[in-house]
């Protein structure tokens, strides 16, 4: 179906508040985002300069740090814009498609990683004597490249159903950035089928993701059951319990936003702030608070560059 849209610009209304506050929130999801960039960053680089930390499941992190910086960065140096000034509220009709698929594109990769790593780490608990044979490099690779072209493919969808349909005003996105449900409000078209075939496609996909990560880590715990020493059960628990966390933080406002009925703008902006902007910053802190072998890493690069100036 061609494209018939009379839009060519939208206009985003950003975050509902007074703009006396403008520079205070400016300033806020500055640092965050900042703080959000150098966190992924600075695993991103721990993980690649400390042999230690090259297995599969610091590989899979490597790649969650990457998508929570660019997740982060497709949607809010575009709110920082709409809160320096007026103009910044407007982006075009592609960008606006561009921004979409990105978002949902590394939303969903990150759903399927996440599925991926509740696996590693169940082959990893339950079967230890066969974990290095059964997780090789190409095979990590290859369940890393799968998340890669299944999220791009659900992410197709989701943008290719929004866009298809006819806009022809107005185009005020009541959002900081443009995402399927405030869209298709706009549509000058009946857009109930759409939005139940986003929906279920949504729904099956996170559920059926979910459902996965569950029996993953019922398998787990009763393996973990299963061993002898508290200190064994104990560090094995530490080992999933970071994931855990970083879990809950993604699929719980993933389900709050996408998998209800009806809709409170009110609420739902105050959950979406949290699922794209401080999500992403969680997530390091998470796994550097939490994870002894990171912050192992962490101190021994820090003396290495300590090191490396004073001589």
């Amino acid at each position: 179906m061609t494209n018939v849209s009379l839009v060519t610009m939208f206009i985003l209304k950003g975050l509902s508040h007074t703009p006396e506050l403008d520079p205070l929130l400016f300033g806020i999801f500055l640092v965050i985002y900042v703080l959000t960039v150098v966190g992924n960053l600075l695993i991103l680089l721990v993980i690649t300069v400390d042999p230690h930390l090259h297995t599969p499941m610091y590989y899979f992190l490597t790649n969650l740090s990457f998508i929570d910086m660019w997740y982060s960065t497709v949607t809010v140096p575009k709110m920082l814009m709409t809160l320096v000034s007026p103009g910044g509220r407007a982006i075009s009709f592609h960008s606006c498609v561009a921004q979409l698929y990105s978002f949902h594109f590394l939303g969903s990769t990150e759903c399927f990683l996440y599925t991926i790593m509740s696996y590693d780490r169940y082959l990893a608990i339950s079967y230890p004597l066969r974990y290095t044979s059964m997780m090789r490099g190409r095979t990590c690779a290859l369940l890393a490249i799968t998340t890669w072209l299944s999220g791009s493919l659900h992410s197709a969808v989701q943008t290719i159903l929004t866009f298809r349909l006819p806009y022809c005003g107005p185009s005020r996105i009541q959002h900081y950035f443009c995402d399927a449900p405030p869209i298709l409000k706009l549509a000058c078209a009946d857009t109930s089928a759409i939005e139940m075939v986003i929906f279920v496609n949504v729904g099956v996909v996170a559920s059926f993701c979910f459902l996965l990560i569950v029996l993953s880590y019922v398998s787990i715990v009763h393996s973990i059951l299963k061993i002898r020493t508290s200190e064994g059960r104990r560090r094995a628990f530490q080992t999933c319990a970071s994931h855990c966390i970083v879990v809950l933080c993604f699929f719980v406002p993933c389900v709050f936003i996408y998998l209800r009925p009806g809709s409170k703008e009110a609420v739902d902006a105050i959950v979406v702030i949290f699922y794209t902007v401080l999500t992403p910053l969680l997530k390091p802190v998470v796994y550097t608070l939490r994870n002894k072998e990171v912050k192992k890493a962490l101190f021994k690069l820090k003396d290495k560059v300590e090191y490396s100036q004073s001589k």
